[in-house]
């Protein structure tokens, strides 16, 4: 029996052939951007709980993976914010067993619709200064009229703008905006008396 050849290029400890990826990541990029954001709504991660996903230790450490989504220069790409909450919550065991529960699924969609219900009214409590009322003017005549402004001398008559509407119409037409109104009181009143 012959015995096989052995060539250089196979007692090399380093492939010659290294994976390139085709579309430099784009698409794992993609996918997992995808899976993140997908883990913003309450019902998916329930679902994940009840098929069993959680109790995997390979998807465990892949979610322990995704959190480089939390650094700035990733979160720029994240539409649905709550995602990374709730990334970091199903770091907790509990709060994985816990989403296995269609009560706990509830409670999770409620708190997220407050939430977004109330969020921009309660920051804009803390970030917008408040205005303090001004005090009623003491007299009329504490007021100060702001100072007219100098009138151009008239080089020539200016032609007035045209409103939209003129601009639309074929000049001598004869409807105008107004018409059209009182035609549409016109109609509602016959729709009545018919």
């Amino acid at each position: 029996m012959a015995s096989p050849s052995i060539d250089a290029s196979d007692t090399d400890s380093t492939p010659n052939n290294v994976y390139k990826d085709p579309d430099d990541g784009r698409q794992r990029f993609l996918l997992e951007l995808e899976f993140v954001q997908c883990l913003a709504n309450p019902t998916y991660i329930h679902y994940l709980a009840q098929n069993r996903y959680f109790e995997d230790e390979a998807f465990i450490g892949y979610l322990k993976y995704l959190q480089y989504w939390q650094r700035p220069e990733y979160t720029k790409f994240i539409m649905y914010p709550h995602c990374l909450y709730f990334l970091e919550l199903l770091q907790n065991p509990n709060f994985r067993n816990s989403m296995a529960h269609p009560g706990s699924k509830e409670l999770a969609h409620r708190q997220q619709f407050y939430f977004w219900k109330n969020y921009r009214n309660n920051r804009l409590k803390h970030i917008l200064p408040r205005t303090l009322p001004e005090p009623a003017p003491a007299s009329q005549a504490s007021i100060v009229a702001p100072p007219a402004l100098p009138l151009a001398p008239p080089t020539s008559a200016p032609s007035p703008a045209l409103s939209p509407m003129q601009y639309s119409m074929p000049p001598g037409s004869g409807v105008g905006k107004n018409d059209m109104k009182s035609s549409g009181i016109d109609r509602r009143k016959r729709k009545k008396d018919g």
